[in-house]
């Protein structure tokens, strides 16, 4: 099978280039629905827990490691939506919300502490980068939501971390709580995003994620 002489390495079938992964990401990572998809990954294992709150702590783990993994992968692409700044913080928050997800996932039977700890810090890192990412980006759309999930984030993941609990009855209803909490808060950034690419005149191209 011979290559035809007037496509280039990488060209598409009609010979145009082949898109770059990183463009690719980028385009996802700025659209609102993905912001949107990544809420609904927050808030429907909180609705879960809240309405389910006499699961075992196994099922409890194991909810819990699949939203962590869910939401490393929303963070990751999202950070290639982001035209200008600092992309290493935001990778940093993916890599520990995927390394948080695989503790809990690989070892679904540890202690109630183990596991608020794992929560807790992740939330608590998420919270300051989010919020210095806010501080950090003047033009950012709709700035003021953006840093108040960063705060959220930051106090939810203080309270887990100061406040023990001493069954998986409460850590479920805790953990639940602040899941919906942090993800009515990203959905609402979601929608003030779709918001200002509306006003904009743009689809997500060229325009710079809201940082979260």
């Amino acid at each position: 099978m011979t290559t035809p002489q007037d496509s280039a390495p990488g060209a598409g079938p009609q010979g145009t280039p082949a898109a770059d992964p990183a463009d690719q990401l980028a385009r996802l990572g700025r659209s609102w629905t993905w912001l949107l998809g990544a809420a609904l990954a927050t808030l429907v294992p909180g609705i879960l827990l809240l309405v389910w709150p006499d699961v075992t702590l196994h099922v409890v783990a194991v909810l819990i490691g699949l939203y962590l993994l869910a939401i490393g992968v929303f963070r990751f692409v999202s950070v290639f939506g982001r035209d200008s700044g600092d992309r290493v913080p935001g990778l940093i928050v993916a890599v520990l919300c995927v390394l948080g997800g695989v503790l809990c996932l690989r070892n679904p039977l540890q202690t109630i502490a183990a596991l608020s700890l794992i929560v807790g810090a992740v939330w608590l890192v998420s919270g300051i980068v989010t919020l210095y990412s806010a501080i950090a980006t003047k033009n950012m759309p709709h700035r003021g939501v953006v840093m108040a999930v960063g705060i959220l984030g930051i106090v939810a993941g203080i309270v887990v971390l100061a406040l023990p609990t001493e069954s998986a009855r409460a850590l479920t209803r805790l953990l639940g709580l602040w899941l919906v909490l942090l993800g009515l808060a990203e959905a609402a950034v979601a929608l003030a995003w779709r918001s200002a690419l509306r006003r904009a005149g743009i689809t997500g191209r060229g325009a710079s994620g809201p940082g979260t």
